[in-house]
């Protein structure tokens, strides 16, 4: 458990936050300048809140009523920054055991051994960071911070600096040490399909306020499709959908994911046949159609019923659409609302062009 509630000043920047929870992965996420980066500063030490308290299971590590503030070294907060600061004149495998080398041994409850197999570390051990690439060189930073034993990791926008290639494999990696290791990791990031397919708690700031803290599946649909485009809207607005693996096609290669509301054939995915899967629509990948279209590429069409529109600054709309119990939104230009004459009501077809999933089919609750 995670229990945070903090005011914090710095300079012209205020930042209040509220927010607890037993997930294994607490996404927290936010514009630019939202106060992501000073939250979990405050959680590992680096700054003081002027008021409040933060608790990670039994251990109080502020409290300003109490007079509580540990220290960043008493805290056990393994922090994961955007670019690795690895020690360059170490290798790998000194790097990985600079913090393990300084807990005491009561305290050393993952092994060495285990962390460089889960990370797939082995054949790097003995290279310097200068030689590796920024996916290893990540792959070492995370390691290194599991094994200073934390009882809780901090990952600053991890996948920042890495290409697409690379953001999936640390994506891949991270879930197994969420699935292994259990120990609980609060992921910044802006990116909501990365914070979707990691987190079971996702908190949103915004100006520096906490402005939603709850299940992804909700908060995402909360956020980006009011009518004012408020501070927590961002361009991967979309909605999160619970889905099962109803089939696979080993022909096609395809999945065929079915929730309440159709079915979605995405690209085959590693997981078994009733496996629970997170699939994210951005509201950008979904255009709409009067009538079911024909000839086309785009394989998944789904029929629903427009609830709402909602203008937005400038020359969007967001066009809610109840596909059976599933809510969708599609962000189209206010020029096709009028051209196709949508109305609270209307029956249209949703035309998806692309679905980010979730793979995994272990560590979710059935």
């Amino acid at each position: 458990m995670i229990d945070v509630d903090v005011d914090l000043e710095s300079g012209a920047f205020r930042l209040t936050a509220q927010f607890a929870s037993d997930a294994s992965i607490v996404g927290l996420f936010g514009r630019s300048g939202a106060g992501k980066t000073t939250l979990i500063h405050a959680i590992a030490g680096i700054v003081r809140p002027s008021r409040g308290r933060i608790r990670i299971d039994d251990a109080v590590l502020f409290d300003s009523t109490r007079r509580i503030d540990l220290s960043i070294q008493a805290r056990r907060i393994g922090y994961v920054f955007q670019h690795a600061l690895l020690f360059p004149h170490l290798s790998v495998e000194s790097n990985l055991l600079y913090g393990h080398a300084l807990r005491p041994h009561v305290e050393r409850t993952i092994e060495p051994r285990d962390v460089i197999d889960l990370l797939g570390l082995t054949s790097l051990l003995e290279r310097r960071p200068a030689t590796l690439s920024g996916g290893e060189r990540q792959r070492v930073a995370i390691g290194r911070a599991l094994l200073a034993q934390p009882r809780l990791l901090l990952m600053d926008e991890p996948l920042a600096s890495l290409d697409a290639q690379r953001k999936v494999e640390i994506l891949d990696y991270i879930e197994r040490l969420r699935d292994r290791l259990h120990i609980p990791i609060v992921y910044v990031s802006h990116s909501i399909p990365e914070i979707t397919r990691l987190a079971d708690t996702m908190v949103v700031l915004a100006d520096g306020r906490c402005v939603a803290a709850d299940d992804p599946e909700r908060v995402v649909d909360q956020i980006g499709h009011g009518p004012d485009g408020d501070a927590s809207s961002d361009l991967d607005a979309g909605s999160l959908i619970d889905a099962r693996v109803a089939a696979h096609d080993d022909v096609d290669r395809l999945t065929t994911l079915a929730f309440n509301g159709g079915q979605l054939l995405v690209p085959m995915i590693e997981a078994g046949v009733g496996a629970r899967v997170r699939a994210y629509l951005r509201s950008r990948d979904l255009s709409l159609a009067l009538q079911r279209p024909e000839g086309i590429s785009i394989v998944n069409v789904l029929a629903g019923k427009i609830v709402a529109i909602n203008e937005r600054p400038g020359a969007a709309a967001d066009v809610r659409v109840a596909v059976g119990a599933t809510m969708l939104t599609a962000r189209v230009t206010q020029r096709s609302v009028r051209q196709l004459g949508l109305l609270h009501g209307h029956d249209v077809h949703v035309l998806i062009k692309a679905v980010s999933l979730d793979q995994r089919s272990t560590g979710y609750p059935s």
